[in-house]
C-alpha cells in the first residue's frame, strides 16, 4: 500500500470513529452465562493459574467476568464489572467454571473502584478478598514494574483468557479459553475508535481471523508472553462484534500501578 493510500485510509478512519462497547453488554441471545474467547484454544491445567471467574450479582441479575490474581489477597478486574454489583463469588483454580478448586463470596464493601471511572475510560477495578495461598492451580500474575510505566508494549505478543462460547452467537461453553494475540500501537486504535473510546489509557490487540475477547472475558486479562506481565485488563470491543477484525481494547495497567500500590500495597 502507498504512503498515499495509507494516509487516506488514516483521515477516513479519524473522520468516522466506530463505537465500542463493553464485552459484557453485547447482545447474544443465550446470556446464561456472558463468556467467550473467540477462535481461541483450550487452556490446559494450570496455564493460567492467576485467573478467576467472577459472578457478579445484584438483586437476583447476574453477570460474569473474569479477574486477575495480584495478591493473596487481591484481584484486578474492570470498573465496569463491579459497576452496580451487590456481591461477587470468586472461582480460583477452574479450567471447567462449574469445578473449581474453591470459591470465596466477598461483598460490595470489598470493591475499589478507580475514582475517575467513566463510560469506557479508567475501567479498572480491586477487589479484596479473603487471603489465598498459593500453588501450581492458583497463583499470582505479577504487574509491570513502576520502571516500566511509559512502556507501550507495541507489538508484544500477549495471552488473553475466558470462559465461554467460542463464536458470535453461539451456545456458551463451561471450559477456559486462550487466544494469543498481538498489542498494536494506540494511534492505531485510535484511527478506528476515536480518541475519546480509545484513549491514553487503553492498550489494544488485533483481531486477525476473528482471534478476540467477547462477552465475560471483561476484566479478564492480558498478559506478556515475554515476562509473564499483566499489562490489560479485557474492557471493550467493536460493537459490530467479537469476530468483526476491529482491535480488541484493555484497560492500560501501567497506568494504575501508582493508584493500585497506594490501595494494596503491592508493587514491583
Amino acid at each position: 500500500m502507498t504512503v498515499i493510500a495509507l494516509l487516506l485510509f488514516a483521515l477516513v478512519a479519524s473522520a468516522v470513529a466506530h463505537d465500542a462497547v463493553h464485552p459484557k453488554d453485547l447482545q447474544v441471545e443465550h446470556r446464561s452465562i456472558e463468556g467467550r474467547i473467540t477462535n481461541g484454544y483450550e487452556a490446559t491445567e494450570g496455564k493460567v493459574p492467576y485467573i478467576v471467574g467472577i459472578s457478579f450479582n445484584s438483586n437476583g441479575r447476574w453477570w460474569w467476568c473474569g479477574g486477575s490474581i495480584i495478591s493473596n489477597t487481591w484481584v484486578l478486574t474492570a470498573a465496569h464489572c463491579t459497576s452496580d454489583a451487590d456481591e461477587a463469588s470468586l472461582y480460583y483454580g477452574a479450567t471447567n467454571y462449574e469445578q473449581a478448586a474453591f470459591r470465596h463470596t466477598v461483598s460490595s464493601a470489598a470493591f475499589i473502584r478507580y475514582p475517575e471511572y467513566r463510560g469506557l475510560d479508567h475501567d479498572i477495578s480491586l477487589i479484596r478478598t479473603p487471603h489465598v495461598d498459593f500453588y501450581n492451580l492458583v497463583d499470582k500474575v505479577e504487574l509491570p514494574s513502576l520502571d516500566e510505566r511509559y512502556n507501550s508494549f507495541d507489538s508484544y505478543l500477549a495471552l488473553a483468557s475466558g470462559w465461554g462460547a467460542i463464536y458470535d452467537g453461539s451456545n456458551v461453553v463451561e471450559d477456559l479459553r486462550c487466544v494469543d494475540v498481538e498489542v498494536i500501537p494506540l494511534s492505531q486504535c485510535q484511527a478506528y475508535y476515536g480518541t475519546e473510546t480509545a484513549s491514553e489509557n487503553t492498550i489494544c490487540v488485533d483481531t486477525p481471523d476473528g482471534k478476540s475477547t467477547c462477552q465475560g472475558d471483561s476484566g479478564g486479562p492480558l498478559v506478556t508472553h515475554d515476562g509473564g506481565k499483566l499489562i490489560g485488563v479485557t474492557s471493550f470491543v467493536s460493537i459490530y462484534g467479537c469476530q468483526s477484525g476491529a482491535p480488541a481494547g484493555f484497560t492500560r495497567v501501567t497506568k494504575y500501578l501508582e493508584w493500585i500500590k497506594e490501595e494494596t500495597g503491592v508493587f514491583y
